[in-house]
């Protein structure tokens, strides 16, 4: 049990109401500068306190699966723009990332070691519930999902200029989060590969809970997983 100033942040130095205040900039987007200049707070204690949040963030995330009802599946690429001669998917050397989104606007993402098809199928069996409705691209490495049991797959063809169809087959929903995610990671214009994880998990809570006050949302996840 916490019996200490702050319930937020155990063990600390810093008051509940600095915190406090630290983590309205920090639900803000606030760059560590930003917000050390705010609240008065060293840019190197605001830069520990941001990864030890970022960390319980993606601990949460990573429990939100499976998912069920009707699911979108697809991968994205992040990093260095996209290298002369190199086209297609994983082209450039960047990193790859795999993508479930459930049609109630929460999204589950996993960096993955390339797209081939016994990846892909690996992420999908844990992540995602048997009886789930799964709407795809027309990528192979998503074939034989039926095999898997999930006997309801759709499929639409980009490659033939087809983004939608009748029904509601359409992976929209997972496309407008990957949107969502390169607009917001290009502002830290390159992460490094041990934080790129981190930095994901951040983006991928903030676009599940878009909906919310971000700041009262941190704060009951802190309450709940105070950090350390």
């Amino acid at each position: 049990m916490n019996t200490g100033k702050n319930r937020y942040y155990k063990f600390s130095k810093i008051s509940e109401a600095r915190f406090r205040r630290l983590l309205r900039a920090y639900a803000m987007d606030l760059t560590a500068s930003d917000a050390a200049r705010l609240t008065g707070i060293s840019l190197r204690s605001v830069n520990a306190i941001y990864l030890k949040i970022r960390r319980r963030i993606a601990e949460y995330c990573e429990e939100q699966s499976p998912y069920s009802g009707e699911v979108e599946l697809d991968e994205s690429y992040f990093g260095p723009r996209r290298i002369r001669g190199k086209r297609g998917r994983g082209a450039g050397g960047k990193t790859i990332v795999f993508g479930v989104f459930k049609r109630n606007g929460h999204v589950y993402t996993e960096i993955v070691p390339d797209a081939k098809k016994k990846t892909l199928l690996q992420v999908v069996r844990g992540r995602v519930e048997l009886d789930s409705v799964i709407h795809t691209d027309g990528w192979r490495a998503c074939d034989g999902l039926v095999d898997l049991g999930y006997e309801k797959h759709y499929r639409v063809q980009h490659a033939d200029n087809e983004f939608a169809r009748q029904g509601g087959n359409h992976i929209n929903g997972i496309e407008s989060f990957w949107a969502y995610a390169k607009l917001r990671l290009s502002r830290f214009k390159g992460l490094p590969k041990h934080t790129f994880y981190l930095h994901l998990k951040e983006t991928e809570f903030r676009f599940n809970n878009r909906r919310e006050d971000m700041y009262k949302r941190l704060l009951k996840l802190l309450r709940e997983r105070p950090i350390e």
